[in-house]
């Protein structure tokens, strides 16, 4: 962490929440993108993956997490013949993406439930924090 503010249990969530929505982002735009076909191999779609990494807050002690990139899949893409398609190249090929379906449902799931969880806990901070307030007055 830089040498910012000691960091929070709200920034902390707040980073959490972020990295939760560069998951979902990934996976998303890798659902989105199977079944695309291409003329070549190079050219297919490969499915993206978010890289994280923990970050430690010297200040509080606290470790949160940040966004290191996304990385491309090295799964090569599925060849299939089909010499009527546009994009077939001069053997009848076309390449299709390599995007397990029921895998980017299930990773926009987690990521939604983890997000979900980043919630319910600033829910019950926020409520312990006003409680402690209101006893003190």
């Amino acid at each position: 962490m830089s040498d910012r503010s000691p960091m929070t249990l709200f920034s902390m969530t707040q980073r959490a929440m972020s990295a939760q929505m560069v998951r979902m982002n990934a996976a998303t735009s890798n659902l989105a993108n199977a079944g695309s076909v291409s003329s070549s191999e190079a050219d297919a779609y490969r499915p993206i993956r978010a890289v994280f990494a923990t970050e430690l807050d010297r200040a509080s002690g606290l470790s949160g997490v940040r966004s290191d990139g996304l990385v491309q899949s090295q799964s090569a893409p599925t060849k299939r013949y089909d010499p009527d398609h546009p994009l077939a190249d001069e053997t009848g090929h076309i390449w299709e993406a390599a995007v397990d379906e029921s895998a980017e449902m299930v990773e926009i799931m987690e990521s939604a439930r983890q997000y979900q969880n980043m919630v319910q806990a600033l829910q019950t901070a926020k409520q312990l924090m006003l409680e402690t307030l209101r006893s003190n007055s």
